[in-house]
């Protein structure tokens, strides 16, 4: 399995922009699926994950401005960003926890996650 992503860029604060991680594999429907990201001179976090199910969950710094959403159909994993702030600065990475898959109370854990795609620079300028 790999993950290809993409859709980063430069945007100014308050703006929007939509990432989106392609994944290889005919499994893909029951993976559960996250995006983590990491800032300059920060650790690497959590930021959304959605299940097989499509059951959602969110970081507090991100609930009501992203969206976190998946088409099985292109294996497709997308994460729609709005109302962007700088401090959404930040290499956002797509991650893929493949079945068995891990439970719910884990989602935010990177350490459920066995497949990483490579890293997309997000920018967001003030």
């Amino acid at each position: 399995v790999q993950l290809q992503a993409s859709g980063g860029g430069l945007v100014q604060a308050g703006g929007s922009l939509r990432l989106s991680c392609a994944a290889s594999g005919p499994t893909f429907s029951r993976y559960n699926m996250a995006w983590f990201r990491q800032g300059p001179g920060k650790e690497r976090e959590f930021v959304a994950a959605i299940k097989w199910d499509r059951s959602a969950v969110y970081a507090d710094s991100v609930k009501g401005r992203f969206t976190i959403s998946r088409d099985n159909a292109k294996n497709t994993v997308y994460l729609q960003m709005n109302s962007l702030k700088p401090e959404d600065t930040a290499v956002y990475y797509c991650a893929a926890d493949r079945p068995p898959v891990g439970i719910t109370s884990a989602l935010a854990n990177e350490n459920m996650y066995d497949v990483w795609g490579q890293g997309t620079q997000v920018t967001v300028s003030s």
